[in-house]
């Protein structure tokens, strides 16, 4: 299930959203078109999800995804839920208040790239964990790559 969850959130309903509002709402591709839908679903959605999986059950996070055993990890896999909630919360209300778009994808971008690295800096990774760094890194790349183009092309 977490596969498709990453699957779905992080690439095809951002492409899926896209690709409708060019076609039905006459949208120009442009790196704030790219932002908006990726911080709704990747940002929004995603990290919500989590957070929400991480306050309620911080076990499946510390043991199936980062392998830690020790129930100490579970008082911090519920902090990073409460974060994940509050920066899923502003890329979901991003879709109603514009404004907060670009804001969201660079908070977002410096989250899902520092996550990423740490992923990549673990000498031990499952496959649950290269997947998360993964779609962390990719994450990265959209989030911070659209906020300089659409800084640059101001």
């Amino acid at each position: 299930m977490y596969y498709v969850v990453v699957a779905v959130l992080m690439f095809a309903l951002p492409v899926l959203s896209v690709i409708w509002e060019m076609g039905h709402g006459g949208a120009a591709l442009t790196p704030l078109l790219i932002a908006k839908w990726y911080v709704f679903w990747a940002v929004g959605w995603r990290l919500f999800l989590a957070g929400v999986r991480q306050v309620a059950q911080p076990a499946y996070t510390a043991q199936e995804i980062l392998g830690l055993k020790s129930d100490e990890s579970l008082v911090v896999v519920r902090e990073l839920g409460f974060a994940n909630l509050a920066m899923g919360t502003l890329g979901i209300l991003s879709i109603a208040v514009p404004p907060w778009q670009l804001a969201a994808a660079l908070a977002g971008g410096i989250f899902y790239a520092l996550a990423g690295v740490a992923h990549v800096l673990q000498p031990h990774r499952n496959r649950l964990e290269t997947v998360a760094m993964l779609s962390d890194l990719f994450a990265a790349v959209v989030l911070l790559g659209t906020c300089i183009l659409a800084f640059f092309g101001r």
